[in-house]
């Protein structure tokens, strides 16, 4: 019903900064969207979702780092990640819980070294 293509990953020094893009197919107006990673070895676990109204939660080595906005009128979200860390070397996905499913992205790489 909707599909999701993540993009901005990439290969970054620790302490630099990466923007990640997620493009939705369909309207997000009215979703909780976010993203999420999967590191080798590690279950997958909330970076950040953000609510149709805009409320946000973040997981919590990511806290204070980390930014997810959205727009509605582009169907677009984005997280801003600053301050990386070599554990925040992972795939990236994006999720949406668009009409009472959730869809993921295929992912993006995103690896951060020391």
């Amino acid at each position: 019903q909707v599909q999701l293509v993540e993009s901005g990953g990439g290969l970054v020094q620790a302490g630099g900064s990466l923007r990640l893009s997620c493009a939705a197919s369909g309207s997000i107006r009215f979703s909780e969207v976010g993203w999420y990673r999967q590191a080798t070895g590690k279950q997958r676990e909330l970076v950040a979702r953000i609510t149709s109204g805009g409320s946000t939660e973040y997981g919590d080595s990511v806290k204070g780092r980390f930014t997810i906005s959205r727009d509605n009128a582009k169907n677009m979200v984005y997280v801003q990640m600053n301050s990386l860390k070599p554990e925040d070397t992972a795939v990236y996905y994006c999720k949406i819980n668009w009409w009472g499913n959730n869809y993921w992205g295929q992912g993006t790489q995103v690896t951060v070294s020391s």
